[in-house]
């Protein structure tokens, strides 16, 4: 039976820089969908690719892909999901199964990925339909509001420690402390790897020890890349930082074979000396996300190993609210939208 005549609250970009309140109609979920009572919403920086207009998207578009809800309907198609199970949705709407990517196992790449709050509506909603191919399990020990920031800013982190060839004790260093360098400390610290953490300021150095760090580095005084070097050199450095040249800065800190991966993303270019990574064999990588077997293990990863954003919630009316103080940088780390439904 059609569920048109129901209605839900979003809020939606309708130009560059605004989002508005709308009412939109409840629907049926398509074949391979599932339609998702949204419980809560991670606030996270990439949504400024569709709230200012950057990604190629139709207006209006709801942002929002930290998503954390319950199954209330599923389309034709879908199996091993249930009504009424709390699932996930992260940055990735669904894999096709069929392109070159998918075939090789690599469904991040999938070349018919659609990307949630951007082709189509995310999580700043009471409601949203996703493809069941990207959803992600929840724990149940774990609230849908700590969830949340997991599904990108944790699995981002996560499954670039995971996936890099560091091995335990080597030195990882987490250039920024912020929604995605604060959640990188705890991942590098709780896989056993000595951690390094690379922040301005004397005022972080307290919060980088709490988080795991066993040594931090303040840029706006000391030369990072000679510390690191002092340290034995960096196995691995996660760039969580939006700056090129921070990035650039860092690559003499790394050990020979060392590699770079780049996870914040910055319109600024990364200028490389070739000489930096010729010798020592240096790289410098990208990271987008992970698939969603590793947000699975994301998630299970957290609540085992006690690994937890720092959260301000706010309700969805307030949803504007939470993106501007989200881009104004206030926020410590992770702003998360709820619904009272």
């Amino acid at each position: 039976m059609s569920q048109t005549k129901f209605m839900y609250r979003a809020f939606q970009a309708v130009s560059p820089g605004k989002l508005e309140l709308a009412m939109k109609p409840v629907v049926d979920p398509m074949p391979g969908y599932v339609r998702i009572r949204v419980e809560a919403c991670g606030v996270c920086h990439s949504d400024a690719g569709t709230v200012e207009g950057v990604f190629p998207i139709e207006w209006p578009r709801v942002p929002g892909h930290e998503v954390v809800g319950l199954i209330e309907a599923k389309g034709e198609g879908v199996e091993d999901w249930t009504v009424g199970q709390r699932v996930g949705v992260g940055f990735l709407g669904g894999s096709c199964g069929h392109c070159t990517f998918c075939r090789g196992g690599d469904l991040v790449n999938c070349k018919n990925q659609e990307f949630t709050g951007i082709q189509h509506d995310g999580g700043y909603a009471e409601v949203m339909i996703a493809k069941a191919s990207g959803l992600i399990s929840i724990p149940d020990d774990l609230s849908s509001i700590d969830a949340a920031p997991l599904l990108c800013a944790g699995l981002t982190t996560f499954s670039a420690l995971r996936d890099a060839p560091t091995k335990a004790g080597d030195l990882v260093a987490v250039l920024g402390i912020g929604g995605l360098g604060h959640l990188g400390v705890q991942y590098a610290r709780k896989m056993g790897f000595e951690v390094a953490a690379i922040g301005r300021g004397s005022d972080k150095a307290e919060l980088a020890k709490q988080l795991g760090a066993h040594h931090y580095i303040d840029s706006s005084t000391a030369d990072v890349a000679k510390a690191l070097q002092a340290l034995g050199g960096a196995s691995l450095i996660l760039a969580t930082a939006s700056g090129g040249k921070a990035t650039a800065d860092v690559v003499k800190g790394l050990r020979p074979r060392g590699r770079i991966l780049v996870l914040g993303a910055t319109p600024d270019p990364i200028a490389l000396s070739s000489s930096d990574l010729i010798f020592g064999t240096r790289s410098v990588e990208g990271g987008l996300t992970g698939d969603p077997a590793t947000a699975d293990t994301t998630l299970k990863f957290s609540s085992l190993a006690g690994v937890a954003a720092m959260i301000e919630t706010m309700p969805l009316e307030r949803a504007p609210e939470a993106y501007a103080r989200m881009m104004s940088g206030k926020a410590l780390f992770r702003v998360v939208l709820t619904m009272n439904t």
